[in-house]
């Protein structure tokens, strides 16, 4: 092997030569069922032809722009992603990476909050390097564990751990809805809901990380959805631009505002390439055209249940968490153990996901699989995890 393989990662299968919306094939001609959209990024498949064109036609007219000057491209899918999230009105930034435009919308916040903390859940990854990845000076976070299942409707004073959120100092948070660093945890809305009531009465910002979570994969077009808030940041990666390098930071007309004319200290030599905006267009156009969001919560009732019922059938405490096509199942077994059968689903045409060093095994499909494959699949599973 003549390149770094990810870190922790198992390299089981070396020699894909082709891929078809959720099948993959190697030199052989082998074919396997993707699971895990890459690395959750096919959101309209492999191969899309819609998102093939677009990539063409772009290529043929212009790729790459410079820092002065720009493509029409650009500002139609900018406005394209502003209506989804709600900020129209307020202003875009295409990058190359979800790191990136959490990175991105991090400076946002930090211009605009002038030295206020911004609050975190304990769990959330959020990114690969920058300001969210050391969470050093200027971070709270916060536990929530204890927080699930509280049954309350909203967090008030006369519970110790809200009590203890230093919102004299916190002025804003950044929100993971469910990729739990690939764990899938879903903190509870009434936590989530009251933070975003709180810092709204005293001028804060809510940003979203819907890098993992976004464009359909939880069966609404992104995470937060599920919760009663509005974000004034947003970050977009992976099925955003289905496989090909881009990523959005958005920002809300009134957090454009308040930042006024000031530049974010952040540029790269790639930033809003119509090539990768008129890839995000595409990927917005077919999620739509081909209702992908509806099909997301039809396939999401075949998968959930079926990983439920082999779980409950498991002689060990298994447990699954889910949302949509974004699902885990907890093994409850040996690591070495779940290693082996991550290989033997591999073996049998099924490429799943598993969280290194844990029994965790990761479920990501495209709304674009076909529905005998997901059910082949959970067919395949169920002896195993006997």
């Amino acid at each position: 092997m003549k390149t770094f393989p990810f870190p922790g990662y198992e390299p089981l299968l070396p020699d894909i030569v082709r891929a078809d919306n959720c099948s993959l094939y190697d030199a052989g001609g082998k074919r396997y069922v993707d699971l895990e959209s890459g690395v959750w990024c096919t959101s309209v498949g492999h191969g899309n032809p819609a998102v093939k064109r677009a990539l063409v036609e772009q290529l043929e007219s212009v790729a790459h722009v410079g820092f002065n000057y720009g493509s029409g491209v650009v500002e139609e899918a900018a406005g394209a992603v502003q209506e989804l999230l709600g900020h129209e009105g307020g202003r875009c930034a295409f990058l190359c990476s979800g790191s990136e435009a959490v990175e991105y919308g991090m400076r946002v916040m930090r211009s605009v909050l002038d030295g206020a903390e911004v609050m975190i859940l304990n769990d959330s990854y959020c990114g690969a390097y920058g300001d969210a990845s050391r969470r050093g000076e200027g971070w709270f976070a916060f536990d929530w564990f204890d927080c699930d299942g509280c049954g309350r409707k909203t967090c008030s004073q006369d519970c110790a751990r809200w009590a203890a959120i230093p919102f004299n100092s916190v002025g804003g948070f950044l929100f993971e809805p469910g990729s739990s660093s690939g764990l899938v945890r879903f903190p509870p809305a009434q936590l989530v809901e009251s933070i975003a009531r709180t810092l709204s009465a005293k001028g804060g910002l809510f940003m979203v990380n819907e890098v993992t979570t976004g464009m359909g994969r939880t069966g609404k077009w992104f995470g937060y959805q599920h919760y009663g808030v509005q974000p004034d940041i947003a970050a977009l990666g992976k099925g955003v631009g289905n496989g090909y390098p881009v990523s959005v930071a958005s920002l809300s007309a009134g957090v454009a505002d308040r930042l006024g004319q000031a530049p974010i200290p952040y540029g790269q030599s790639h930033l809003n390439d119509p090539l990768g905006a008129a890839v995000v267009r595409s990927v917005v156009g077919e999620i739509r055209e081909r209702r992908l969001i509806e099909r997301a919560g039809y396939l999401s009732d075949i998968l959930l249940p079926g990983l439920r019922a082999i779980a409950e059938a498991c002689p060990r405490d298994a447990a699954v968490r889910g949302r949509g096509l974004m699902a885990v199942m907890d093994l409850a077994m040996d690591p070495a153990d779940a290693a082996e059968l991550h290989r033997e689903l591999v073996r049998s045409g099924f490429v799943c996901g598993l969280r290194p060093g844990t029994c965790v095994l990761r479920m990501d499909p495209a709304p674009t699989i076909d529905e005998a494959d997901l059910r082949a699949f959970l067919h395949a599973l169920r002896p195993l995890a006997a």
